[in-house]
């Protein structure tokens, strides 16, 4: 097969998971309401104001699995992501029916992980320095824990609409790049097929969210992309090759961990449900739930690039100090953006947000003499109509504090947050959806 032909088959892949998920997904919405699988805000927790189902991720998994058995040759890793995952699925839907005891999945998460381990997915050995290390006994709990820890990281950070969606599809993307420059081909169409099946559900989960993806497709997605970085990152044959995916799976990483570490301090179960969630913390410095999920997309990105350029097929020679260059001019864009997000003038002239500016409000933010100035460039005439409408309206959904109306949500205040919904809770096996702020 020639390098073009491999190509268009990678991409004729990941359209057809695309057109799955995004076909499949009005369906299981359908069924999600059938089966009671819904998320009713009958209570004052929840922030969303209407019933909305849970488990879109269905149609995520289903997407991947027929694709793979289309285009993929068959094999064991094929066949730990179909019965794991699909372990997984069954769980998170008869959980947002029923809702299990959180220790009963947690139990069947490690049960899962083990599964995958004893079928092959292994870290027995990390490249570190041009060496390979060895984990002996080490290797079969290291393995689980990171199955477990990434199913679980993904469902942490669940909690925006479209939040968890986007970011795997930004770090199915940056597997798809790590493993392609390092000519693993069939890593390759695994990743591109999730990336497109990610990308299906995505319009449907996008705020405002018409169906969440919930466990069902947290689980699948965060159990799925720890076998591949097992099977396609972790054992590359680069200096420290660990570092590729912890970077590429940073951003639910590390809110998972500082999460645990938060609630521990505070005397509290691991998973007890707060809002101290790196999402929570944007909404409420008065970023919008469609900017906070922004941020956090260009946050991942970011971070997902710098595992790219640590990668020895990218750069022959100090691609740790490109890799350094770039996150340091990502992190000063950042606070730079950050800056002008947090004041509600710049923010409006920025263009990350929703501008409904009209000419009279912007006549009025000007002073009189830069008023007169345009009012001189058009030839001296300025219909009193125009600034009579809209005159001294400002954007509400742009206001610190505030959602927008075409983020589907009601105006709130970060100086009095609201509790977390608790249509998913950060228990073992499901801990976030209870955070949406949807």
């Amino acid at each position: 097969m020639s390098i073009l032909t491999g190509v268009i088959f990678v991409v004729v892949a990941a359209v057809c998971a695309f057109l799955l998920a995004y076909v499949m997904t009005p369906a299981v919405r359908v069924l999600a309401f059938r089966i009671g699988a819904v998320d009713v805000p009958l209570d004052g927790r929840r922030i969303h104001k209407k019933p909305i189902p849970r488990i879109g991720g269905l149609s995520i998994y289903l997407a991947f699995t027929v694709t793979t058995m289309l285009f993929c040759d068959f094999s064991r890793e094929l066949v730990t992501l179909w019965v794991g995952g699909g372990v997984l699925v069954i769980l998170g839907i008869i959980d947002d029916v029923v809702r299990l005891n959180a220790w009963i999945k947690f139990i069947v998460q490690l049960v899962v992980a083990g599964f995958a381990v004893a079928n092959g997915t292994l870290i027995d050995h990390v490249n570190v320095g041009g060496g390979y290390v060895s984990l002996g006994v080490m290797s079969i709990p290291l393995s689980v824990l990171w199955i477990a820890g990434l199913m679980n990281a993904i469902n942490f950070i669940d909690g925006l609409d479209g939040l968890a969606c986007g970011v795997s599809a930004i770090s199915s993307l940056s597997l798809l790049a790590v493993v392609t420059l390092h000519g693993d081909t069939v890593s390759t169409l695994l990743c591109a097929i999730m990336l497109g099946a990610c990308f299906g559900f995505l319009p449907f989960n996008s705020n405002p969210a018409r169906i969440f993806m919930g466990d069902t497709g947290a689980l699948f997605l965060g159990f799925s992309f720890a076998v591949l970085s097992v099977q396609g990152v972790f054992k590359l044959h680069t200096v420290l090759a660990f570092i590729v995916p912890l970077m590429i799976f940073a951003l639910p990483l590390f809110d998972m961990i500082f999460a645990i570490i938060r609630r521990l301090c505070a005397k509290k179960s691991p998973f007890a449900p707060d809002r101290g969630h790196i999402h929570h913390r944007l909404i409420d410095m008065g970023f919008t739930q469609k900017e906070s999920v922004k941020i956090l997309y260009a946050l991942c990105g970011t971070l997902g690039l710098v595992a790219v350029f640590c990668s020895e097929a990218m750069f022959e020679e100090h691609r740790f100090l490109k890799a350094l260059a770039i996150a340091l001019i990502a992190v000063a864009l950042a606070a730079v953006n950050i800056i002008i997000m947090k004041n509600p003038e710049t923010r409006r002239h920025s263009g990350l947000t929703e501008d409904d500016m009209t000419t009279a409000d912007y006549i009025h933010e000007l002073d009189p003499e830069k008023a007169h100035k345009i009012e001189m460039h058009n030839g001296g005439v300025i219909d009193p109509a125009i600034l009579a409408e809209g005159a001294g309206t400002e954007s509400q959904g742009d206001a610190p504090g505030t959602q927008n109306d075409a983020d589907g949500n009601d105006a709130q205040s970060p100086a009095a947050p609201q509790p977390e919904a608790e249509n998913k809770d950060e228990e073992p096996a499901q801990p976030n959806e209870t955070e949406k702020i949807s």
